[in-house]
């Protein structure tokens, strides 16, 4: 892409509240048939609402207290939502603590207790009551878990509605239980629902889709940034986690899902005005220069016509208005 059509470009993806890290991202897009969505704070709010909760063999503010320190360790837009809602007691002094990408917090307190939070996939045990998104044990013991709701962001499904009728085949990718990824599946028009996959599963299904055909990636958590990495194009929201925003090539800094089809429709606009560019370019040389050359184009008329080409691009780029 030449600087002209790039500089156009970015001052639009400024206007429709877009980011771009480089040309050959816009170029991508336009091929792009595949678009893969992350659930929690992608298609949803991420805005979690604690539904309901349950502990054993501690008072119900300890846990409240305990899930607070660990949550404000971590950068999953779960445990923004769980300090917003919970407050800190008594102050917790980890010695050690970890994020455990897909799965959870784990803390050791300077008592030597190893506290986990996390996903039913890493802590379950059958003791424990199911239906529940996050669990809470000390040295592998059971101590309580969180139930959770999330809403539906006001976009997405007018948004999806759109990318369907384009053509593009939509899957959603998340770590999410099953029954959760399913009843949000059922309000929107996915092609493929996928459940309780890890980073690297979703990573991998990333790899894999590539080679099929090239794929877009939207997603906003720490979980979702090898999948972003790994895409042909990834796209992160603007309130998404640092290392998302990092592995992604295209942010939408406005945070709302239906800046992706401007992001799209621009990439497959610049790419139609890059190739007519050429052949404005390549139409003015073939015609002037054996004109030049058989001596009946005075340089004067050659300079007038090199200067006219270059307005025509510079015209044909403003079409992006």
């Amino acid at each position: 892409m030449n600087l002209l059509n790039y500089g156009n470009v970015l001052r639009h993806l400024g206007k429709y509240k877009m980011y771009c890290k480089n040309s050959s991202v816009l170029e991508a897009m336009e091929k792009i048939d595949t678009i893969v969505f992350d659930k929690t704070g992608t298609i949803t709010t991420g805005q979690m609402k604690i539904d309901s909760f349950h502990c054993e063999g501690m008072p119900e503010v300890e846990f409240k207290n305990m899930v607070h320190h660990l949550e404000a360790s971590s950068s999953h837009p779960i445990a923004k939502s769980i300090l917003t809602q919970w407050t800190k007691e008594d102050t917790i002094t980890f010695v050690e603590i970890n994020e455990w990408k897909g799965k959870g917090m784990e803390g050791k307190d300077d008592k030597g207790n190893v506290w986990k939070l996390g996903a039913a996939k890493w802590l379950y045990q059958e003791a424990m009551p199911s239906g529940h998104d996050l669990y809470l044990t000390c040295n592998d013991v059971y101590r309580g878990a969180i139930k959770l709701i999330d809403e539906l962001r006001n976009d997405a499904n007018e948004t999806l509605q759109l990318l369907k009728q384009k053509g593009y085949t939509l899957i959603l990718l998340s770590g999410d239980r099953k029954e959760k990824c399913e009843e949000l599946a059922a309000q929107l028009p996915f092609d493929q629902v996928l459940f309780e996959h890890t980073p690297q599963m979703k990573s991998q299904f990333l790899k894999e889709l590539n080679h099929k055909g090239p794929t877009a990636m939207v997603g906003d958590g720490i979980n979702d940034a090898p999948a972003l990495a790994m895409a042909e194009v990834g796209i992160s929201l603007s309130d998404a986690s640092h290392i998302a925003m990092q592995s992604a090539a295209i942010i939408l800094s406005s945070n709302q899902l239906s800046s992706l089809p401007k992001a799209i429709a621009l990439g497959t606009y610049t790419q139609q005005t890059i190739i007519q560019n050429l052949f404005w370019a390549m139409f003015y040389n073939v015609i002037a220069i054996p004109v030049a050359a058989f001596g009946y184009l005075e340089p004067t008329w050659g300079a007038g016509i090199m200067a006219l080409s270059d307005v025509v691009l510079i015209l044909n780029s403003l079409r992006l208005n």
